[in-house]
Protein backbone atom coordinates (compact mmCIF):
# COMPACT_ATOMS: atom_id res chain seq x y z
CA UNK A 1 0.00 0.00 0.00
CA UNK A 2 1.34 3.13 -1.06
CA UNK A 3 0.83 6.24 1.43
CA UNK A 4 -1.74 9.24 0.03
CA UNK A 5 -2.61 12.61 1.45
CA UNK A 6 -5.83 11.53 1.98
CA UNK A 7 -5.32 8.40 3.31
CA UNK A 8 -2.59 9.89 5.98
CA UNK A 9 -4.94 12.48 7.37
CA UNK A 10 -8.34 9.93 7.75
CA UNK A 11 -6.04 7.67 10.14
CA UNK A 12 -7.17 8.20 13.79
CA UNK A 13 -5.84 7.82 17.11
CA UNK A 14 -6.01 4.72 19.43
CA UNK A 15 -5.11 4.58 23.40
CA UNK A 16 -1.71 3.08 22.20
CA UNK A 17 1.21 4.21 19.99
CA UNK A 18 0.38 2.75 16.64
CA UNK A 19 2.82 1.65 13.30
CA UNK A 20 1.46 1.63 10.30
CA UNK A 21 4.10 0.74 7.01
CA UNK A 22 4.34 1.80 3.89
CA UNK A 23 7.06 -1.16 3.01
CA UNK A 24 11.01 -1.07 3.11
CA UNK A 25 11.02 0.40 6.46
CA UNK A 26 9.22 4.10 5.37
CA UNK A 27 5.90 4.09 7.61
CA UNK A 28 3.69 6.78 9.80
CA UNK A 29 3.62 6.27 13.62
CA UNK A 30 0.18 7.49 15.46
CA UNK A 31 0.34 8.68 18.71
CA UNK A 32 -2.43 8.94 21.27
CA UNK A 33 -2.32 12.55 21.42
CA UNK A 34 -3.13 12.42 17.67
CA UNK A 35 0.33 13.33 16.60
CA UNK A 36 1.33 11.60 13.28
CA UNK A 37 5.26 11.10 12.61
CA UNK A 38 7.04 9.81 9.77
CA UNK A 39 9.98 7.11 10.52
CA UNK A 40 12.58 5.03 8.73
CA UNK A 41 13.37 1.46 10.27
CA UNK A 42 16.61 -0.02 9.21
CA UNK A 43 19.50 -2.03 10.42
CA UNK A 44 23.36 -0.84 10.52
CA UNK A 45 25.99 -3.43 11.35
CA UNK A 46 23.01 -5.88 12.85
CA UNK A 47 21.90 -3.26 15.25
CA UNK A 48 17.75 -2.10 14.07
CA UNK A 49 17.63 2.00 14.05
CA UNK A 50 14.68 4.18 14.48
CA UNK A 51 14.36 7.50 12.29
CA UNK A 52 12.51 9.84 12.91
CA UNK A 53 11.19 12.00 9.34
CA UNK A 54 9.35 14.74 11.31
CA UNK A 55 6.01 14.84 12.05
CA UNK A 56 2.94 15.37 9.31
CA UNK A 57 1.87 18.65 8.75
CA UNK A 58 -1.33 18.41 6.49
CA UNK A 59 -0.85 22.35 5.70
CA UNK A 60 2.17 21.20 3.72
CA UNK A 61 0.19 18.55 1.89
CA UNK A 62 1.69 18.57 -2.04
CA UNK A 63 4.95 20.80 -1.33
CA UNK A 64 7.20 18.78 -2.44
CA UNK A 65 9.62 21.50 -3.74
CA UNK A 66 13.34 21.54 -2.82
CA UNK A 67 13.76 24.55 -0.95
CA UNK A 68 10.44 23.62 1.42
CA UNK A 69 11.32 20.18 2.14
CA UNK A 70 14.61 21.88 3.39
CA UNK A 71 12.22 24.43 5.71
CA UNK A 72 9.86 21.23 6.59
CA UNK A 73 13.12 19.50 8.17
CA UNK A 74 14.17 22.33 9.78
CA UNK A 75 11.14 22.91 11.22
CA UNK A 76 10.21 19.18 11.82
CA UNK A 77 6.84 19.30 10.67
CA UNK A 78 6.90 17.74 6.82
CA UNK A 79 4.42 16.68 4.03
CA UNK A 80 4.25 13.07 2.46
CA UNK A 81 6.22 13.86 -0.08
CA UNK A 82 9.04 15.81 1.45
CA UNK A 83 8.68 12.71 4.18
CA UNK A 84 9.48 10.95 1.42
CA UNK A 85 12.18 12.53 0.09
CA UNK A 86 14.00 12.51 3.49
CA UNK A 87 13.44 8.76 3.49
CA UNK A 88 14.75 8.20 0.30
CA UNK A 89 17.93 10.11 1.51
CA UNK A 90 18.27 8.18 3.99
CA UNK A 91 17.79 4.82 2.87
CA UNK A 92 20.54 5.93 0.12
CA UNK A 93 23.16 6.32 3.04
CA UNK A 94 22.72 3.00 4.41
CA UNK A 95 22.77 1.38 1.15
CA UNK A 96 26.70 3.25 0.92
CA UNK A 97 26.79 1.73 4.98
CA UNK A 98 26.35 5.04 6.48
CA UNK A 99 23.98 5.24 9.40
CA UNK A 100 21.70 8.51 9.26
CA UNK A 101 20.87 8.28 12.65
CA UNK A 102 24.32 8.57 13.63
CA UNK A 103 24.79 11.61 11.16
CA UNK A 104 21.73 13.27 12.20
CA UNK A 105 22.96 12.95 16.06
CA UNK A 106 26.60 14.39 15.31
CA UNK A 107 25.12 17.50 12.90
CA UNK A 108 22.60 17.88 15.83
CA UNK A 109 25.68 18.11 18.28
CA UNK A 110 27.58 20.07 16.20
CA UNK A 111 24.62 22.69 15.66
CA UNK A 112 24.56 23.07 19.80
CA UNK A 113 27.73 24.05 20.26
CA UNK A 114 28.12 26.38 17.09
CA UNK A 115 24.81 28.12 18.20
CA UNK A 116 24.30 32.12 16.64
CA UNK A 117 24.53 34.46 19.57
CA UNK A 118 20.76 34.70 19.33
CA UNK A 119 20.12 31.10 20.31
CA UNK A 120 22.74 31.11 22.71
CA UNK A 121 20.77 34.13 24.51
CA UNK A 122 17.98 32.04 23.95
CA UNK A 123 19.39 28.97 26.02
CA UNK A 124 20.78 31.27 28.28
CA UNK A 125 17.92 32.88 29.49
CA UNK A 126 15.49 29.72 29.48
CA UNK A 127 17.79 27.38 30.96
CA UNK A 128 19.99 29.45 33.30
CA UNK A 129 18.69 32.65 33.85
CA UNK A 130 14.60 31.92 34.49
CA UNK A 131 15.62 29.56 36.51
CA UNK A 132 17.95 30.62 39.03
CA UNK A 133 17.80 34.55 38.77
CA UNK A 134 15.12 37.01 39.84
CA UNK A 135 16.37 39.97 38.00
CA UNK A 136 16.24 37.68 34.40
CA UNK A 137 13.99 40.35 32.95
CA UNK A 138 17.09 42.87 32.74
CA UNK A 139 19.50 40.22 31.34
CA UNK A 140 16.57 40.19 28.72
CA UNK A 141 16.44 43.66 28.11
CA UNK A 142 19.87 44.72 27.87
CA UNK A 143 20.54 41.21 25.29
CA UNK A 144 17.62 43.03 23.47
CA UNK A 145 18.88 46.66 23.45
CA UNK A 146 22.56 46.37 22.29
CA UNK A 147 24.04 42.43 21.28
CA UNK A 148 21.58 41.03 19.95
CA UNK A 149 21.24 43.87 17.28
CA UNK A 150 24.67 44.09 17.07
CA UNK A 151 25.75 40.38 17.15
CA UNK A 152 22.97 38.24 16.70
CA UNK A 153 22.76 36.29 13.37
CA UNK A 154 26.71 35.63 13.87
CA UNK A 155 28.12 32.42 15.27
CA UNK A 156 29.02 32.45 19.38
CA UNK A 157 32.19 30.86 18.54
CA UNK A 158 33.22 33.93 16.32
CA UNK A 159 32.99 36.82 18.39
CA UNK A 160 35.96 38.07 19.47
CA UNK A 161 37.57 39.99 22.74
CA UNK A 162 37.86 43.06 19.63
CA UNK A 163 34.18 42.42 18.89
CA UNK A 164 33.08 43.20 22.90
CA UNK A 165 35.55 46.02 23.21
CA UNK A 166 33.85 47.54 20.34
CA UNK A 167 30.54 47.06 21.52
CA UNK A 168 31.42 48.27 25.11
CA UNK A 169 32.92 51.41 23.82
CA UNK A 170 30.28 52.33 21.64
CA UNK A 171 27.51 52.26 24.49
CA UNK A 172 30.12 54.26 26.69
CA UNK A 173 30.66 57.21 23.56
CA UNK A 174 26.97 57.58 23.75
CA UNK A 175 26.98 58.47 27.53
CA UNK A 176 25.99 55.63 29.12
CA UNK A 177 29.18 54.01 31.30
CA UNK A 178 27.06 52.26 33.61
CA UNK A 179 25.07 50.29 30.65
CA UNK A 180 27.69 49.43 29.36
CA UNK A 181 29.48 47.86 32.98
CA UNK A 182 25.93 46.11 33.26
CA UNK A 183 26.18 44.86 29.45
CA UNK A 184 29.21 43.68 29.72
CA UNK A 185 28.16 41.73 32.84
CA UNK A 186 25.41 39.45 30.88
CA UNK A 187 28.08 38.94 28.00
CA UNK A 188 30.41 37.59 30.45
CA UNK A 189 27.33 35.45 32.57
CA UNK A 190 26.36 34.13 28.36
CA UNK A 191 29.48 32.94 27.92
CA UNK A 192 30.49 31.67 30.94
CA UNK A 193 27.20 29.33 30.73
CA UNK A 194 28.33 28.70 27.75
CA UNK A 195 31.49 27.42 28.78
CA UNK A 196 29.83 25.23 31.81
CA UNK A 197 27.49 23.70 29.24
CA UNK A 198 30.44 22.50 26.87
CA UNK A 199 28.81 24.76 23.76
CA UNK A 200 31.99 27.41 23.18
CA UNK A 201 35.58 25.61 24.40
CA UNK A 202 36.22 28.80 26.57
CA UNK A 203 34.55 32.43 27.05
CA UNK A 204 35.70 35.02 24.40
CA UNK A 205 34.92 37.63 27.48
CA UNK A 206 37.90 36.14 29.87
CA UNK A 207 40.48 38.49 30.46
CA UNK A 208 38.46 41.59 28.90
CA UNK A 209 38.04 44.13 31.54
CA UNK A 210 34.72 46.53 32.96
CA UNK A 211 34.26 49.36 30.08
CA UNK A 212 34.13 51.91 33.18
CA UNK A 213 35.30 52.68 36.81
CA UNK A 214 32.65 51.04 39.14
CA UNK A 215 30.84 53.77 40.63
CA UNK A 216 29.09 53.25 43.57
CA UNK A 217 26.15 55.58 43.92
CA UNK A 218 25.30 57.71 46.71
CA UNK A 219 22.75 60.83 45.33
CA UNK A 220 20.21 61.49 48.39
CA UNK A 221 17.76 64.69 47.00
CA UNK A 222 18.07 67.56 49.73
CA UNK A 223 14.91 69.50 50.88
CA UNK A 224 15.22 72.19 48.62
CA UNK A 225 15.27 69.30 46.01
CA UNK A 226 12.55 67.06 47.46
CA UNK A 227 10.19 70.49 47.25
CA UNK A 228 10.99 70.94 43.85
CA UNK A 229 10.87 67.33 42.90
CA UNK A 230 6.99 66.53 44.84
CA UNK A 231 5.77 69.95 43.29
CA UNK A 232 7.18 69.41 39.49
CA UNK A 233 5.25 66.29 40.07
CA UNK A 234 1.67 68.42 40.10
CA UNK A 235 2.48 70.17 37.53
CA UNK A 236 -0.37 69.50 34.58
CA UNK A 237 2.00 69.76 31.61
CA UNK A 238 4.25 67.26 33.14
CA UNK A 239 5.43 64.57 29.99
CA UNK A 240 5.06 62.13 32.70
CA UNK A 241 1.50 59.94 33.15
CA UNK A 242 0.00 60.05 36.85
CA UNK A 243 0.23 56.70 37.70
CA UNK A 244 4.56 57.04 37.22
CA UNK A 245 3.89 60.57 39.28
CA UNK A 246 2.07 58.47 41.70
CA UNK A 247 4.66 55.11 41.88
CA UNK A 248 7.66 57.54 42.42
CA UNK A 249 5.96 59.81 44.77
CA UNK A 250 5.41 56.17 46.72
CA UNK A 251 9.12 55.15 46.53
CA UNK A 252 10.47 58.03 48.21
CA UNK A 253 7.33 58.12 51.01
CA UNK A 254 7.87 54.18 51.46
CA UNK A 255 11.76 54.35 50.94
CA UNK A 256 10.88 50.68 49.21
CA UNK A 257 12.77 49.92 45.67
CA UNK A 258 11.41 51.21 42.30
CA UNK A 259 10.31 47.59 41.15
CA UNK A 260 8.37 47.01 43.82
CA UNK A 261 6.77 49.75 44.26
CA UNK A 262 5.96 49.62 40.50
CA UNK A 263 4.42 46.07 40.34
CA UNK A 264 2.49 46.75 43.96
CA UNK A 265 -0.97 44.92 43.76
CA UNK A 266 -4.18 45.36 45.92
CA UNK A 267 -4.02 41.28 46.84
CA UNK A 268 -0.58 42.72 48.90
CA UNK A 269 -2.58 45.22 50.92
CA UNK A 270 -4.09 43.84 54.09
CA UNK A 271 -5.05 47.33 56.11
CA UNK A 272 -2.19 49.07 57.01
CA UNK A 273 0.41 46.95 55.72
CA UNK A 274 1.64 46.19 52.36
CA UNK A 275 3.25 42.28 52.34
CA UNK A 276 5.57 42.33 49.85
CA UNK A 277 6.00 38.67 48.57
CA UNK A 278 9.08 36.25 48.44
CA UNK A 279 9.29 36.43 44.73
CA UNK A 280 8.98 40.03 44.06
CA UNK A 281 11.29 41.09 46.72
CA UNK A 282 15.04 41.60 45.53
CA UNK A 283 16.16 39.49 48.49
CA UNK A 284 13.76 36.73 48.21
CA UNK A 285 12.29 38.06 51.41
CA UNK A 286 9.33 38.61 52.12
CA UNK A 287 8.83 42.13 53.99
CA UNK A 288 5.86 44.07 55.25
CA UNK A 289 5.87 47.43 54.89
CA UNK A 290 3.30 50.06 57.15
CA UNK A 291 1.09 52.20 54.97
CA UNK A 292 1.13 55.66 56.34
CA UNK A 293 -2.00 58.66 55.28
CA UNK A 294 0.50 59.66 52.98
CA UNK A 295 1.08 56.13 51.24
CA UNK A 296 -2.78 55.32 51.38
CA UNK A 297 -3.83 57.98 49.19
CA UNK A 298 -1.23 57.57 47.18
CA UNK A 299 -2.49 53.93 46.23
CA UNK A 300 -5.78 55.14 46.03
CA UNK A 301 -6.93 53.63 49.33
CA UNK A 302 -8.09 50.33 50.89
CA UNK A 303 -10.76 49.59 48.26
CA UNK A 304 -9.02 49.49 44.97
CA UNK A 305 -8.75 46.11 43.33
CA UNK A 306 -5.99 45.11 41.26
CA UNK A 307 -2.40 46.60 39.87
CA UNK A 308 -2.11 49.84 42.03
CA UNK A 309 -0.33 51.03 38.88
CA UNK A 310 -1.72 49.19 35.87
CA UNK A 311 0.08 48.93 32.29
CA UNK A 312 -0.95 51.70 29.95
CA UNK A 313 -1.28 49.11 27.31
CA UNK A 314 -4.97 47.69 27.52
CA UNK A 315 -3.91 43.73 26.14
CA UNK A 316 -1.09 43.60 28.65
CA UNK A 317 -3.32 42.90 32.52
CA UNK A 318 0.04 43.29 34.09
CA UNK A 319 1.72 46.71 36.40
CA UNK A 320 4.30 49.00 34.66
CA UNK A 321 7.49 48.11 34.40
CA UNK A 322 10.16 49.25 36.98
CA UNK A 323 12.07 51.18 33.82
CA UNK A 324 9.44 53.04 32.89
CA UNK A 325 9.92 55.25 36.02
CA UNK A 326 13.51 56.04 34.69
CA UNK A 327 12.44 56.21 31.20
CA UNK A 328 10.19 58.99 32.70
CA UNK A 329 12.82 60.76 34.68
CA UNK A 330 14.73 61.36 31.38
CA UNK A 331 11.75 62.69 28.83
CA UNK A 332 11.63 65.53 30.79
CA UNK A 333 15.07 67.10 29.86
CA UNK A 334 15.74 67.57 25.68
CA UNK A 335 18.78 66.76 25.92
CA UNK A 336 18.80 63.60 28.51
CA UNK A 337 21.39 65.20 30.87
CA UNK A 338 18.04 65.83 33.09
CA UNK A 339 20.10 69.35 34.10
CA UNK A 340 23.47 67.51 34.81
CA UNK A 341 24.97 69.99 32.40
CA UNK A 342 28.30 68.03 32.58
CA UNK A 343 27.06 65.71 30.88
CA UNK A 344 25.23 67.33 28.47
CA UNK A 345 25.89 67.24 24.80
CA UNK A 346 23.76 69.75 23.68
CA UNK A 347 26.02 72.82 22.99
CA UNK A 348 23.06 74.93 22.27
CA UNK A 349 20.97 73.99 25.10
CA UNK A 350 23.86 75.55 27.57
CA UNK A 351 24.26 78.77 25.86
CA UNK A 352 20.73 79.81 24.77
CA UNK A 353 20.32 81.49 28.20
CA UNK A 354 17.42 79.93 29.25
CA UNK A 355 16.81 79.50 33.05
CA UNK A 356 17.67 75.37 33.75
CA UNK A 357 13.98 75.37 34.91
CA UNK A 358 12.71 75.95 31.95
CA UNK A 359 14.35 73.15 30.15
CA UNK A 360 13.82 70.29 32.75
CA UNK A 361 10.30 70.38 34.29
CA UNK A 362 11.31 68.54 36.92
CA UNK A 363 13.73 71.06 38.40
CA UNK A 364 16.38 69.81 39.78
CA UNK A 365 20.07 67.92 39.11
CA UNK A 366 19.57 63.88 37.49
CA UNK A 367 18.44 61.31 39.68
CA UNK A 368 17.29 57.85 39.61
CA UNK A 369 14.28 56.32 41.32
CA UNK A 370 16.49 54.48 43.56
CA UNK A 371 17.70 57.52 44.48
CA UNK A 372 14.17 58.49 46.25
CA UNK A 373 14.91 55.12 48.02
CA UNK A 374 18.32 56.55 49.62
CA UNK A 375 17.00 59.83 50.07
CA UNK A 376 14.10 58.94 52.71
CA UNK A 377 16.54 56.52 54.63
CA UNK A 378 19.24 59.37 54.61
CA UNK A 379 16.37 61.11 56.37
CA UNK A 380 15.48 58.40 58.43
CA UNK A 381 18.76 58.63 59.97
CA UNK A 382 19.06 62.23 60.31
CA UNK A 383 16.27 62.04 62.67
CA UNK A 384 18.16 59.76 64.41
CA UNK A 385 16.13 56.37 63.32
CA UNK A 386 18.19 53.43 64.49
CA UNK A 387 20.42 51.38 61.66
CA UNK A 388 18.68 47.99 62.53
CA UNK A 389 15.57 49.84 62.21
CA UNK A 390 16.43 51.70 58.56
CA UNK A 391 17.75 48.56 57.63
CA UNK A 392 14.23 46.71 58.78
CA UNK A 393 12.31 49.49 56.48
CA UNK A 394 14.81 48.72 53.70
CA UNK A 395 14.45 45.34 53.86
CA UNK A 396 18.28 44.69 53.91
CA UNK A 397 19.16 41.14 54.66
CA UNK A 398 20.68 40.95 58.40
CA UNK A 399 24.85 40.37 58.49
CA UNK A 400 26.31 37.52 59.94
CA UNK A 401 25.49 35.76 62.90
CA UNK A 402 22.78 38.26 63.20
CA UNK A 403 20.57 36.60 60.60
CA UNK A 404 20.16 33.76 62.38
CA UNK A 405 19.05 34.61 65.72
CA UNK A 406 17.64 37.99 65.52
CA UNK A 407 14.12 37.10 63.86
CA UNK A 408 12.29 40.03 65.33
CA UNK A 409 10.30 42.06 62.19
CA UNK A 410 10.73 45.66 63.55
CA UNK A 411 6.46 46.21 63.12
CA UNK A 412 5.91 48.91 65.83
CA UNK A 413 9.77 50.40 64.52
CA UNK A 414 9.50 50.24 61.15
CA UNK A 415 5.75 51.82 61.60
CA UNK A 416 7.13 54.63 63.78
CA UNK A 417 9.97 55.33 61.56
CA UNK A 418 7.55 55.69 58.81
CA UNK A 419 5.31 58.04 60.47
CA UNK A 420 7.94 60.20 61.60
CA UNK A 421 9.35 60.35 57.74
CA UNK A 422 5.91 60.96 56.60
CA UNK A 423 5.45 64.45 59.02
CA UNK A 424 9.20 65.49 58.02
CA UNK A 425 8.17 64.62 54.19
CA UNK A 426 4.97 66.72 54.69
CA UNK A 427 7.12 70.23 56.38
CA UNK A 428 9.33 70.15 53.38
CA UNK A 429 6.42 70.20 51.11
CA UNK A 430 4.28 71.91 52.41
CA UNK A 431 1.70 69.34 52.64
CA UNK A 432 1.02 69.65 48.60
CA UNK A 433 -2.46 68.00 47.96
CA UNK A 434 -1.76 65.01 46.10
CA UNK A 435 -5.61 63.46 44.53
CA UNK A 436 -8.55 65.46 46.54
CA UNK A 437 -7.60 69.37 46.48
CA UNK A 438 -7.85 69.96 49.82
CA UNK A 439 -4.96 68.50 51.37
CA UNK A 440 -3.08 65.85 51.92
CA UNK A 441 -4.19 63.96 55.34
CA UNK A 442 -7.31 62.39 53.89
CA UNK A 443 -7.69 59.07 52.86
CA UNK A 444 -9.08 59.17 49.62
CA UNK A 445 -9.72 56.31 47.45
CA UNK A 446 -9.27 56.57 43.42
CA UNK A 447 -12.79 54.70 42.74
CA UNK A 448 -14.14 57.35 45.37
CA UNK A 449 -12.96 60.08 43.42
CA UNK A 450 -13.93 59.02 40.27
CA UNK A 451 -18.09 58.04 41.88
CA UNK A 452 -17.22 62.29 42.95
CA UNK A 453 -16.17 63.91 40.08
CA UNK A 454 -18.88 61.76 37.92
CA UNK A 455 -21.88 62.79 40.09
CA UNK A 456 -20.91 66.59 39.56
CA UNK A 457 -20.55 66.37 35.66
Amino acid sequence: MKFTDTYIRSLKPDKKIVDIREGDGFGVRILPSGVKTFFYIYRVDGCRRFLNLGYYDPKKAGRDDNDIIVEQARSNGVSLAGARKLYNEAKTKVDKRIDPLTEKQRKEEERIKAPTVEKLAEEYLNRHAKKFKRSWQEDERILNRDILPAWGKRKAADISKRDINLLLEAIVDRGAPIMANNTFKIIRRMFNYAVEKDILPYSTAFGVKLPSPKVERNRALSEEEIKTFWNSLDKPDLAISPDIRRAMKLVLVTAQRPGEVSGMHSGEIDGRWWNIPAERSKNGKAHRVYLTDLSLELIGGTDIKGHIFPCPHKKKVRSINRHALSKAILSNCPSGCVNDCAACENAECKVDGKELAEKNLLGIVHFTPHDLRRTAATFMAQAGEMDEVIDAVLNHTKQGVIKVYNQYRYDKEKQKALEAWERKLKRITTTIPITSGKGSAKVISISTAKRKASATG
